[in-house]
Protein backbone atom coordinates (compact mmCIF):
# COMPACT_ATOMS: atom_id res chain seq x y z
CA UNK A 1 0.00 0.00 0.00
CA UNK A 2 1.73 3.41 -0.83
CA UNK A 3 1.29 5.79 1.53
CA UNK A 4 2.98 9.46 1.17
CA UNK A 5 4.70 9.99 -2.12
CA UNK A 6 4.34 6.72 -3.56
CA UNK A 7 6.18 5.28 -0.54
CA UNK A 8 4.56 2.84 1.95
CA UNK A 9 5.64 2.52 5.57
CA UNK A 10 8.73 0.24 5.08
CA UNK A 11 9.75 3.00 2.42
CA UNK A 12 9.65 5.57 4.54
CA UNK A 13 11.25 4.01 7.25
CA UNK A 14 13.84 3.70 4.94
CA UNK A 15 13.81 7.45 3.65
CA UNK A 16 13.96 8.95 6.87
CA UNK A 17 16.71 6.40 9.02
CA UNK A 18 19.42 9.07 8.48
CA UNK A 19 21.77 6.50 10.87
CA UNK A 20 21.20 3.90 8.02
CA UNK A 21 23.71 6.29 5.53
CA UNK A 22 26.29 7.14 8.34
CA UNK A 23 27.65 3.82 9.28
CA UNK A 24 30.21 6.29 12.00
CA UNK A 25 27.25 7.76 13.32
CA UNK A 26 27.95 6.85 17.11
CA UNK A 27 31.14 7.87 17.02
CA UNK A 28 29.83 11.33 16.08
CA UNK A 29 27.71 11.39 19.02
CA UNK A 30 30.27 9.96 21.35
CA UNK A 31 32.85 12.67 20.16
CA UNK A 32 30.16 15.05 20.33
CA UNK A 33 29.67 14.47 24.04
CA UNK A 34 33.32 14.67 24.68
CA UNK A 35 33.46 18.12 22.99
CA UNK A 36 30.59 18.92 24.88
CA UNK A 37 32.31 18.21 28.11
CA UNK A 38 34.84 20.63 27.26
CA UNK A 39 33.02 23.27 26.28
CA UNK A 40 31.62 23.01 29.53
CA UNK A 41 34.54 22.54 31.66
CA UNK A 42 36.19 25.97 30.08
CA UNK A 43 33.54 28.02 29.56
CA UNK A 44 31.29 30.32 31.85
CA UNK A 45 27.93 29.08 31.72
CA UNK A 46 25.10 29.13 33.19
CA UNK A 47 23.80 25.42 34.00
CA UNK A 48 20.48 23.74 34.26
CA UNK A 49 18.27 26.75 33.89
CA UNK A 50 14.45 25.89 34.17
CA UNK A 51 12.43 27.63 31.95
CA UNK A 52 9.53 25.09 33.32
CA UNK A 53 8.46 22.48 35.94
CA UNK A 54 9.29 19.15 34.24
CA UNK A 55 12.84 17.41 34.16
CA UNK A 56 13.86 18.32 30.67
CA UNK A 57 12.46 21.68 30.64
CA UNK A 58 16.54 23.23 31.12
CA UNK A 59 18.77 25.60 29.14
CA UNK A 60 22.12 26.02 29.27
CA UNK A 61 23.48 29.71 28.96
CA UNK A 62 27.11 30.20 27.52
CA UNK A 63 27.16 33.93 27.65
CA UNK A 64 30.14 35.82 25.57
CA UNK A 65 30.88 38.20 27.61
CA UNK A 66 29.97 41.46 25.29
CA UNK A 67 26.74 42.95 26.64
CA UNK A 68 24.09 43.97 24.01
CA UNK A 69 25.50 41.17 21.86
CA UNK A 70 22.51 38.67 20.29
CA UNK A 71 21.73 35.28 21.14
CA UNK A 72 21.36 31.84 19.36
CA UNK A 73 19.35 29.50 20.70
CA UNK A 74 20.15 25.74 19.95
CA UNK A 75 17.99 23.11 20.03
CA UNK A 76 19.32 18.87 19.63
CA UNK A 77 17.62 16.58 17.41
CA UNK A 78 16.65 12.78 17.39
CA UNK A 79 13.20 12.56 15.83
CA UNK A 80 11.78 14.01 18.86
CA UNK A 81 12.73 11.18 20.89
CA UNK A 82 16.40 10.56 21.70
CA UNK A 83 19.09 13.14 22.42
CA UNK A 84 19.74 15.69 24.82
CA UNK A 85 21.16 19.16 25.46
CA UNK A 86 24.86 17.97 26.93
CA UNK A 87 25.29 15.71 23.37
CA UNK A 88 25.55 19.19 21.27
CA UNK A 89 26.26 22.07 23.22
CA UNK A 90 29.75 21.82 21.38
CA UNK A 91 27.98 24.06 18.46
CA UNK A 92 28.66 26.99 21.33
CA UNK A 93 32.47 26.92 20.20
CA UNK A 94 31.66 27.77 16.84
CA UNK A 95 29.65 30.58 17.79
CA UNK A 96 31.37 32.21 21.03
CA UNK A 97 34.17 33.50 19.37
CA UNK A 98 31.94 35.53 16.74
CA UNK A 99 30.66 37.75 20.43
CA UNK A 100 27.49 35.44 20.15
CA UNK A 101 25.97 34.87 23.34
CA UNK A 102 24.64 31.23 23.00
CA UNK A 103 22.00 28.75 24.44
CA UNK A 104 21.43 25.09 24.48
CA UNK A 105 17.90 23.65 25.59
CA UNK A 106 16.02 20.49 25.81
CA UNK A 107 12.35 19.36 25.97
CA UNK A 108 10.23 16.13 27.16
CA UNK A 109 10.63 13.18 24.52
CA UNK A 110 8.37 10.73 23.12
CA UNK A 111 6.40 9.16 24.57
CA UNK A 112 6.47 10.90 27.67
CA UNK A 113 5.17 13.90 25.86
CA UNK A 114 3.11 14.81 22.59
CA UNK A 115 3.73 16.39 19.69
CA UNK A 116 1.85 19.32 20.73
CA UNK A 117 3.33 19.20 24.57
CA UNK A 118 6.82 18.89 23.11
CA UNK A 119 6.03 22.32 20.70
CA UNK A 120 4.31 23.98 23.62
CA UNK A 121 7.54 23.18 25.58
CA UNK A 122 10.07 25.11 23.23
CA UNK A 123 7.67 27.70 22.54
CA UNK A 124 7.65 28.55 26.45
CA UNK A 125 11.61 27.77 26.28
CA UNK A 126 11.75 30.47 23.49
CA UNK A 127 9.48 32.85 25.50
CA UNK A 128 11.78 32.23 29.27
CA UNK A 129 14.78 33.06 27.06
CA UNK A 130 14.40 36.71 28.03
CA UNK A 131 14.51 35.88 31.36
CA UNK A 132 17.55 33.63 31.56
CA UNK A 133 19.18 36.24 29.29
CA UNK A 134 18.72 38.95 31.34
CA UNK A 135 19.79 37.25 34.57
CA UNK A 136 22.86 35.32 32.75
CA UNK A 137 24.00 38.05 30.16
CA UNK A 138 23.21 41.23 32.15
CA UNK A 139 20.67 42.40 29.57
CA UNK A 140 18.28 41.89 26.75
CA UNK A 141 19.63 42.06 22.81
CA UNK A 142 18.00 40.27 19.57
CA UNK A 143 17.45 36.48 20.28
CA UNK A 144 17.86 34.20 16.76
CA UNK A 145 16.73 30.51 16.71
CA UNK A 146 18.95 27.48 15.55
CA UNK A 147 18.23 23.55 15.37
CA UNK A 148 19.21 20.77 13.54
CA UNK A 149 16.69 17.94 12.45
CA UNK A 150 13.32 17.77 14.46
CA UNK A 151 15.31 20.53 16.40
CA UNK A 152 14.64 22.48 12.88
CA UNK A 153 11.46 21.35 12.47
CA UNK A 154 10.42 22.41 16.96
CA UNK A 155 12.13 25.63 16.27
CA UNK A 156 10.46 26.30 12.61
CA UNK A 157 7.27 26.19 14.59
CA UNK A 158 8.39 29.17 17.02
CA UNK A 159 9.70 31.55 14.54
CA UNK A 160 6.27 33.74 14.86
CA UNK A 161 6.93 34.42 18.42
CA UNK A 162 7.63 37.98 18.60
CA UNK A 163 11.02 37.50 20.39
CA UNK A 164 12.43 35.80 17.51
CA UNK A 165 14.58 38.00 15.18
CA UNK A 166 15.58 35.20 12.57
CA UNK A 167 17.38 31.71 12.27
CA UNK A 168 18.61 28.90 11.04
CA UNK A 169 17.78 25.60 10.36
CA UNK A 170 19.54 22.99 9.73
CA UNK A 171 18.12 19.34 8.08
CA UNK A 172 14.65 19.92 9.57
CA UNK A 173 10.94 18.19 9.15
CA UNK A 174 8.92 20.57 8.06
CA UNK A 175 5.79 18.22 6.74
CA UNK A 176 5.17 15.53 9.46
CA UNK A 177 3.14 13.44 7.47
CA UNK A 178 5.65 10.93 6.09
CA UNK A 179 6.83 10.63 10.01
CA UNK A 180 3.26 10.02 10.87
CA UNK A 181 3.04 7.19 8.69
CA UNK A 182 6.48 5.68 9.15
CA UNK A 183 7.32 3.33 12.20
CA UNK A 184 8.86 6.92 14.29
CA UNK A 185 5.51 7.48 15.19
CA UNK A 186 5.24 4.59 17.44
CA UNK A 187 6.77 6.79 19.88
CA UNK A 188 5.41 9.96 19.16
CA UNK A 189 1.64 8.83 18.65
CA UNK A 190 0.32 11.88 16.39
CA UNK A 191 -3.00 11.92 14.78
CA UNK A 192 -3.47 12.78 10.92
CA UNK A 193 -4.65 16.30 12.42
CA UNK A 194 -1.52 16.89 15.00
CA UNK A 195 0.99 15.60 11.92
CA UNK A 196 -1.29 18.51 10.05
CA UNK A 197 -1.37 21.44 12.77
CA UNK A 198 2.20 21.22 13.67
CA UNK A 199 3.78 21.24 10.26
CA UNK A 200 5.61 24.15 9.89
CA UNK A 201 5.24 23.72 5.64
CA UNK A 202 1.33 24.02 6.52
CA UNK A 203 1.27 26.93 9.32
CA UNK A 204 0.84 30.57 8.31
CA UNK A 205 4.36 32.01 8.65
CA UNK A 206 3.44 35.29 9.56
CA UNK A 207 5.92 38.54 9.33
CA UNK A 208 8.89 37.42 7.03
CA UNK A 209 12.15 37.62 9.20
CA UNK A 210 16.02 36.32 8.24
CA UNK A 211 16.35 32.99 7.73
CA UNK A 212 18.26 30.00 6.69
CA UNK A 213 17.18 27.11 5.81
CA UNK A 214 20.34 24.45 4.67
CA UNK A 215 21.39 20.44 4.82
CA UNK A 216 23.92 18.47 3.83
CA UNK A 217 24.56 17.70 -0.32
CA UNK A 218 25.12 13.72 0.77
CA UNK A 219 21.58 13.60 3.25
CA UNK A 220 19.22 11.32 2.36
CA UNK A 221 16.82 12.75 -0.40
CA UNK A 222 13.21 13.25 1.61
CA UNK A 223 15.54 15.45 3.95
CA UNK A 224 16.60 17.63 1.15
CA UNK A 225 13.58 17.85 -0.53
CA UNK A 226 11.82 18.70 2.95
CA UNK A 227 13.65 21.38 3.21
CA UNK A 228 13.45 22.94 -0.32
CA UNK A 229 9.54 22.36 -0.19
CA UNK A 230 9.59 24.53 3.00
CA UNK A 231 11.88 27.22 1.75
CA UNK A 232 9.22 27.84 -1.25
CA UNK A 233 6.30 27.29 0.72
CA UNK A 234 7.84 30.78 2.80
CA UNK A 235 8.70 32.37 -0.50
CA UNK A 236 5.11 32.14 -1.58
CA UNK A 237 4.16 33.61 1.91
CA UNK A 238 6.62 37.04 1.23
CA UNK A 239 9.62 35.93 3.01
CA UNK A 240 12.58 35.48 1.22
CA UNK A 241 15.03 32.48 2.85
CA UNK A 242 18.15 31.42 1.83
CA UNK A 243 18.14 28.25 0.94
CA UNK A 244 21.06 25.92 -0.14
CA UNK A 245 22.96 22.36 0.70
CA UNK A 246 26.59 22.25 2.60
CA UNK A 247 29.03 20.61 0.19
CA UNK A 248 29.97 17.01 1.34
CA UNK A 249 27.85 16.94 4.18
CA UNK A 250 25.91 14.03 5.46
CA UNK A 251 23.15 14.52 8.33
CA UNK A 252 25.11 14.24 11.25
CA UNK A 253 28.80 16.14 9.70
CA UNK A 254 26.77 19.19 8.48
CA UNK A 255 26.90 19.85 12.12
CA UNK A 256 30.52 20.77 11.99
CA UNK A 257 30.17 23.45 10.00
CA UNK A 258 28.14 24.97 12.75
CA UNK A 259 30.50 24.22 15.24
CA UNK A 260 33.49 25.50 13.96
CA UNK A 261 33.88 29.48 13.73
CA UNK A 262 35.00 29.40 10.08
CA UNK A 263 32.42 26.69 9.15
CA UNK A 264 29.83 28.30 6.87
CA UNK A 265 26.93 27.97 8.94
CA UNK A 266 28.84 29.70 11.81
CA UNK A 267 30.07 32.25 9.81
CA UNK A 268 26.48 32.73 8.42
CA UNK A 269 24.69 32.75 11.28
CA UNK A 270 27.12 35.55 12.73
CA UNK A 271 26.35 37.73 9.46
CA UNK A 272 22.50 37.28 10.21
CA UNK A 273 23.53 38.26 13.41
CA UNK A 274 24.99 41.30 13.05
Amino acid sequence: MKTYRGMDREALDTAYNNRAVVPDWEGYLTRWAERSDTVYASTLCGRDLHYGDSARQKVDIFPCGVPGRPTILFLHGGYWQWNDKEGQAFVAAGLLPHTLNVAVGEYTLAPAATMEQICGEVHAMVRWIEHGLSTICGGLAPLYVCGISTGAHLMATALTLPNVAGGLLISGIYDLEPIRLSGLNDAIGMSADDARTFSPLHRPAGAAKPLVVTFGDRERPEIQRQSRDYGAALEAQGWRPEVFPVSGADHFSVLESLASPDGVLATKLARMAT
